[in-house]
C-alpha cells in the first residue's frame, strides 16, 4: 500500500499538529504538512481543500482534546472541587501544548466546522458551574470569567511573561480561590 492510500484527513491533521507543536501555527504550510506526511502537496487536497480548512480542523481537534480532558477531569466532582480541577486541567493543557493551544479558535461558535465542538466544550464548563445555581446570563458571565482567568494566566505563562521570582503556582492558586469565592458569593 502506498502512502497516499494510507493518508486520511485525521492523519493530515495529526501531521499539522506536530508541526504546530514544534514550530508554531505561523510555520504551518501545506508544503510542510506534505513533506511531513511524505506526499506531494497536491495529494493533500484530497483531504483538505485549503490551508484555512486545515487550520479549522486543527482548531476542531484542539477543542475536542480539551473537552475530552476536561470532561474526564470533572466527572464525579462537584462544586469547588470540580471548578478548581477544571481550572487546573485547563492550565495544564496550555502548559503541555502552548503552540497548539494558541492555534485554537477564540470563537468557535461562529465557525461551521467548530460550532458543535465549541458547544460541547462550553457545556462541560456550564455543567461544572451548575452546582452554584447559576443559570442564563449569570452562567455565561461566570463561564467568561473562568476563561479569562485561565486563558490570560496560561497564555502569559506560556509566553514567558512572568519574570518575577514569586511562584506561579501560588499566584494561580490565588486566582482559583478568588474565582471560587466569587462563585460562592453569587449562589
Amino acid at each position: 500500500m502506498n502512502v497516499r492510500q494510507r493518508l486520511s484527513t485525521a492523519k493530515v491533521v495529526d501531521a499539522a499538529l506536530e508541526l504546530v507543536d514544534e514550530h508554531g501555527a505561523e510555520a504551518l504550510t501545506l508544503a510542510a504538512v506534505a513533506a511531513k506526511t511524505g506526499v506531494a502537496t497536491p495529494s493533500l487536497y484530497k483531504h483538505v481543500a485549503s490551508l484555512a480548512e486545515l487550520r479549522g480542523h486543527i482548531g476542531l481537534r484542539v477543542l475536542e482534546e480539551m473537552t475530552e480532558r476536561f470532561t474526564s477531569t470533572v466527572i464525579g466532582r462537584a462544586g469547588d472541587d470540580a471548578v478548581a480541577a477544571l481550572m487546573h486541567a485547563y492550565r495544564a493543557y496550555v502548559r503541555e501544548y502552548p503552540k497548539r493551544y494558541a492555534a485554537a479558535p477564540m470563537d468557535p461558535l461562529h465557525d461551521e466546522l467548530q460550532r458543535d465542538a465549541g458547544i460541547r466544550f462550553m457545556e462541560v464548563v456550564l455543567a461544572t458551574l451548575r452546582s452554584y445555581g447559576l443559570e442564563g446570563s449569570a452562567a455565561v458571565h461566570a463561564t467568561r470569567r473562568l476563561r479569562v482567568i485561565v486563558h490570560g494566566f496560561a497564555s502569559i505563562e506560556s509566553s514567558g511573561g512572568f519574570g518575577l521570582p514569586e511562584g506561579l503556582d501560588d499566584t494561580y492558586d490565588q486566582l482559583v480561590r478568588m474565582y471560587l469565592d466569587d462563585l460562592r458569593g453569587q449562589s
